[in-house]
């Protein structure tokens, strides 16, 4: 149960903290996009406030599943049972961010076309097919592997809870 806690929570926290850097980069650092500035073009203050309300609503269920996945992680944390090694938490935080970077680009980037990676001033396409390949596929691809092969750790190294700390029905 432990091992799902976590694997749940890195997944929560892979795609909570792609999103919000997705958005810090490519909307605040690089200026490229806003939620919907394919299908409305932020040149008048009427377009900008909208487009800034999607893009705050994107960032508050970035954040909500990023917090979701610090809840179960904090809430495996607590219970008896043996720790996944480092390896496999980066693998399963790297499937959600993964995950996220495939789905946000097929969904919002090529099927409802909200927005692509560039699209401000103009829309480079290539840079869709390099965010799918490399964000989506290779993070993906990274994550299954870091995730599939543990490295094998003594018990007593790996553990959480009464049994960390000594005290407690199991630590007696």
């Amino acid at each position: 149960m432990i091992n799902t806690r976590i694997r749940t929570g890195a997944l929560l926290l892979g795609i909570g903290l792609g999103a919000m850097l997705d958005a810090i980069v490519f909307r605040d650092l690089l200026q490229w996009n806003s939620m919907l500035s394919a299908t409305l073009v932020p040149d008048s203050l009427d377009a900008w406030r909208v487009s800034l309300a999607a893009d705050g609503l994107f960032r508050a269920v970035a954040w909500a599943l990023a917090l979701a996945g610090v809840v179960s992680l904090w809430s495996a944390f607590g219970r008896p049972g043996s720790l996944p090694s480092s390896r496999v938490f980066t693998g399963y935080f790297l499937l959600g961010w993964g995950w996220y970077n495939l789905l946000e680009g097929l969904v919002v980037h090529e099927f409802l076309a909200l927005h692509h990676v560039r699209d401000l001033p103009a829309r480079v396409p290539s840079y869709d097919w390099t965010y799918l390949i490399i964000g989506g596929l290779g993070f993906i691809a990274v994550g299954l592997a870091l995730s599939r092969r543990p490295v094998p750790r003594r018990m007593a190294d790996r553990r959480a809870g009464y049994e960390r700390r000594g005290t407690g029905a199991a630590g007696t």
